[in-house]
């Protein structure tokens, strides 16, 4: 049987490793070598997870890191001859508890029945993780909406009585986050655009890499982003373009946010119109998200 693995989020809140701690034990001890799924995801297995929390051990008492690096052949061949035994977590859901949930919820918006999907969720949150309720309910209910909707399976209404509840799950998600961090990053989504859900993700993936949010939401023009970053100086800045108005109107408000940003702060930009138009992104020397390392990319 293939040994169970997790993506790195997962195994930080198993191990109790930050995930900023974790990549950067990775970078600098070589403390772990992840491997990646075929989309490009890190993934730990139990053993990865018991070696980081041996190591957390280590620290907690006052060994530091570069001393407790030079214990891993040791740490590693106790594992061999004890194996870890498989991580029990009130995460560890299965595959099809998982797509229990987002059935009922599409049940729920089917049945015009709003109370129904505030349970199916609130479930949901006191069952997982934060990323993990967003990552694997949150995020797949959302996009399955948004495409029976665009196909005529489900009516304005019906669209509109599911994301409600997802904004308020994802906002409550915000709100219990971290929210210290060296590193800053200010988000915010284009001036005409009103859809934020993926703005709000952004915002929590984030905190949970470990950076300082400030979180602008919808319609923010080029000119106040400005006069934020002026005041805030962040590390980066992420933009958030779902309604594609045509590439002119893409790359002026482009143009005009580059304008606007002092000159060298990372610019990255993710959405559907994004995407629509990258060609404009990479001509400008905007960054794009396109895959899930970005997320690490943009954090580190």
């Amino acid at each position: 049987m293939a040994e169970r693995t997790y993506r790195i989020h997962i195994a930080a809140e198993l191990s109790g490793v930050r995930v900023e701690l974790i990549r950067a034990w990775e970078r600098r001890y070589g403390v772990l070598a992840p491997e990646r799924t075929p989309a490009g995801y890190r993934v730990y297995t139990d053993r990865d997870v018991a070696l980081l929390k041996r190591l957390k051990a280590l620290t907690d008492e006052g060994v530091s890191i570069s001393e407790a690096a030079k214990l891993l052949p040791q740490l590693r061949a106790e594992l061999e001859v004890a194996p870890p035994p498989t991580v029990k977590s009130p995460e560890a859901r299965t595959g099809s508890q998982l797509e229990a949930w987002r059935a009922a919820v599409m049940a729920a918006a089917e049945a015009y029945d709003q109370p129904r999907v505030v349970r199916v969720l609130d479930e949901v949150l006191a069952s997982l993780p934060p990323l993990r309720a967003f990552e694997d309910v949150l995020v797949p209910v959302q996009r399955e909406v948004g495409e029976r909707w665009h196909a005529g399976a489900l009516t304005v209404a019906q669209e509109h009585l599911v994301t409600q509840v997802v904004r308020e799950r994802l906002v409550s998600l915000l709100h219990g986050s971290p929210r210290g961090g060296r590193r800053h990053a200010v988000l915010a989504c284009f001036p005409e655009e009103e859809h934020e859900l993926g703005l709000l993700g952004a915002a929590l993936r984030l905190r949970y890499a470990g950076l300082r949010v400030t979180l602008l939401g919808q319609r923010v023009p080029a000119e106040g982003l400005g006069e934020t970053v002026a005041r805030s100086r962040p590390d980066v800045v992420g933009l958030s373009a779902v309604t594609n108005r045509g590439a002119a109107v893409f790359e002026d408000v482009l143009r005009r946010t580059q304008d606007a940003l002092p000159g060298g702060l990372p610019l990255w930009v993710g959405g559907p119109a994004a995407q629509a138009h990258a060609d404009v992104c990479e001509r400008l020397g905007v960054r794009l998200f396109t895959r899930e390392d970005d997320w690490a990319r943009m954090a580190g």
